[in-house]
């Protein structure tokens, strides 16, 4: 009876963890999945990776939802057909892939202190982890266009005209249907 009763914290710390990676591997998977949703634009296509990256950082918390973003930039780096574009962290999309993790780390933070209660808040908490997304994305892409040949270099100007502007309507859509699901969730 004794060893039952010492081997049960253990075994429930083990179910835990199991839990733990069964949900960030889901998560890795969606937003692997988000990538193929797109619409090619420019340099950089439009996905509903945004979307997915918020919704996991909102719904897995700060932790769970950042190794989420590692695991799938892991297994995209391994096989780079995870990613939207060919040349995954190497590319024009790279700085924002990068932009993933914190944003879904501060999005899951913000959420895990009670953001999501308030649509207010829960519309701030989204906006500063998309803010972190591009605040990665866009001058990466101005880097990044000093380096390839083959695409013309971006004026900062240029690079918030291809790398922000384009994105900001469906940003604005991702936006209130990541609320929805996080307000679902809170009532």
């Amino acid at each position: 009876m004794n060893q039952a009763v010492t081997t049960a914290p253990r075994l429930t710390h083990r179910r835990r963890l199991a839990d733990q990676a069964v949900f960030v591997l889901a998560g890795a998977g969606a937003v692997a999945l988000s990538a193929k949703i797109m619409v090619p634009i420019g340099p950089v296509p439009i996905t509903a990776q945004t979307l997915a990256v918020l919704l996991v950082g909102a719904l897995l918390g700060p932790a769970a939802g950042t190794m989420s973003i590692l695991t799938y930039l892991a297994a995209g780096t391994a096989c780079p057909v995870l990613f939207a574009h060919p040349l995954g962290l190497l590319g024009p999309t790279g700085g924002y892939l990068i932009g993933f993790a914190p944003a879904a780390c501060l999005t899951g933070a913000l959420i895990a202190r009670g953001w999501g209660r308030s649509r207010g808040l829960t519309l701030a908490a989204l906006l500063a982890g998309l803010a972190a997304i591009f605040a990665c994305g866009v001058p990466w892409l101005y880097y990044y266009s000093r380096l390839d040949p083959v695409m013309p270099d971006l004026s900062a100007g240029g690079a918030l005209m291809a790398g922000l502007v384009p994105f900001l309507p469906g940003a604005a859509l991702k936006i209130a249907l990541a609320g929805l699901v996080i307000r679902c969730r809170w009532h």
